[in-house]
Parts: C-alpha cells; structure tokens; sequence
C-alpha cells in the first residue's frame, strides 16, 4: 500500500469518526430533550397569606414580598388581594425598596380608591420619599413629591393618626427645598450675579416663610439690592427682617451693613418685600 492510498483511507476514518460522534451527539438531545419547567405548586391564597404574615412577624420582609407577590400570581381573583397588595407597600419600604413601595401605593390607590387604608398607604408612600431625600446641592424632586403626598394626608385626612407626623416631615422637606434656593443663591451671590442672586432669595422669603432660612433669605435680600445700589428695597428687607425677627442675629449684620452706608431699615410701601411684614 503506498503512502498515498494509507493517507486516504485515514482520511475517510477520520469523517467516519467525526459523523458519528454528531450523530451520538444528536441522538443525545434527542434523547433526554429540553429540560422540563419545573411547574410551581399551587399553595391555597389563606395559606400564602399568613405565611407572608409569619414572615413579616419576623422581620424577614424580602421573603415575605416574594410570597405576597407569589399569592397575586397563582390567585389574581382571590379575596386576599386587596391585603396582599397593601402588604407589599409595606414590606416594601421597610427593606429600604422605595421606589417598589411608591409603585405599590400607587397600584394600591388606583385599584381601591375608596379603602379605608389609603391614608396609610400615602402615609407609607410618603415616608417612601422623604427616606430618599438628598443634600441640598443635589436635585430636590424628591422633596417635592413628598411635600406633595404629605400634603394630600393633611387635607384629605387631617383627623388620622397619620396627619401630625406628615405635618411634621413636611415642614422638613419645605426646609429642603428652601436650603437649596439658599445655596444656589449665595453661589449668584459670591459671584456677584445680583440679579440671579435677589430671586432665589425671594423666593425663600415668599414661598418658603415657615423654613429655617427665611431670616438669612431676608439679610441675603439686604445684601444684594445694597450691592446693585437699590436702596429702597435694601431698607425694606432689612426692615421685614427687623420687624419679624427682631431679636435674629440676621437682623443686626443687616442693620451694621445698612448703618455704614448711613441708611437704616425702613419699609417702603411699594415694595413687594413690604407685604411679608407680620401684623
């Protein structure tokens, strides 16, 4: 046998070989098939229900969501929904899920919109918000759908037990949005933007009274017409904050700053700064 025909011969084995190991391969698949979807067990809905209870009792609120949500899934008619989707909310928030637990207020709300529950579930909604308030410097969106839950609380439902807490957490996060206009304004201000300054300083002295800044907003208001040479409305700033605040250490940096240009505080009618001044 020559050199050439033994080539070939090992050749043709070597296909040989190869088709058959496809063919064993393929025999196999044919053989044993897709894995099977393992089918879930219908549980009874009580019986998901008070597990998810007995879950929650004790404290393990991400296994307890699971099975809330597994009781939605295999009984979407059940007598338990209503429970099982305001039980979500809360095990939601308490395991730091926010943005899961507003989703679930939400659907809660748009499904019963008449339960005797939707206090709490705003309540939690809410609390959901304030939990994910930033500092100052960032995007205070958050803030504001919080004041604005809140707000719904107190005059939809100022008799519950969840009003005064909600009163509460709001004037915070009115604090917040008031802090932000504080600091993008001292930016203007450092800068010598005056103009840019003077609104978002106004804006703290007329939308946000009840805030921790509206005393350092009124001095700030001072500070910047006193710096664009508009004396009138430097004198009426310093002179609401004297009258409001008279004991505020604001007022006295606001009264030497007024007194070394030889003015002192004096309201002038014409100003909108004027109708701040408390009877």
């Amino acid at each position: 046998m020559t050199i050439s025909q033994h080539a070939g011969i090992s050749s043709r084995f070597a296909r040989f070989v190869l088709m058959g190991a496809v063919v064993v391969l393929l025999a196999g698949c044919n053989l044993f098939g897709q894995p099977k979807i393992k089918e879930e067990a219908i549980v009874p809905p009580e019986t998901l229900y008070q597990q998810a209870l007995d879950e929650m009792d004790k404290q393990r609120y991400v296994t307890a969501v699971k099975t809330l949500e597994k009781l939605e899934r295999q009984h979407p008619f059940s007598e338990f929904n209503e429970k099982a989707k305001l039980m979500q909310v809360y095990g939601n928030y308490r395991i730091g899920k926010f943005e899961e637990a507003i989703l679930a207020a939400d659907r809660y709300t748009a499904l019963y919109p008449g339960s005797k529950e939707l206090p709490y579930v705003l309540y939690l909604k809410g609390n959901s918000y304030f939990g994910q308030i930033k500092d100052i410097t960032r995007d205070q969106q958050i803030s504001k759908n919080a004041i604005e839950t809140y707000s719904l609380i107190i005059a939809n439902y100022p008799d519950s037990k969840y009003a005064k807490d909600a009163q509460e957490k709001l004037v915070v996060g009115v604090d917040q949005l008031a802090g932000k206009e504080m600091s993008v304004g001292r930016y203007y201000l450092g800068n010598g933007n005056y103009p840019a300054a003077i609104n978002r300083f106004r804006v703290v002295a007329e939308q946000f009274q009840t805030s921790t800044h509206i005393e350092e907003a009124l001095f700030r208001l001072t500070e910047a017409n006193l710096a664009l040479g508009l004396i009138s409305e430097a004198q009426t700033a310093a002179a609401v904050l004297g009258h409001n605040y008279p004991q505020s250490s604001w007022y006295k940096q606001a009264f030497d700053l007024l007194a070394k240009q030889g003015i002192s505080p004096q309201v002038n009618a014409g100003s909108s700064l004027a109708q701040l001044k408390k009877s």
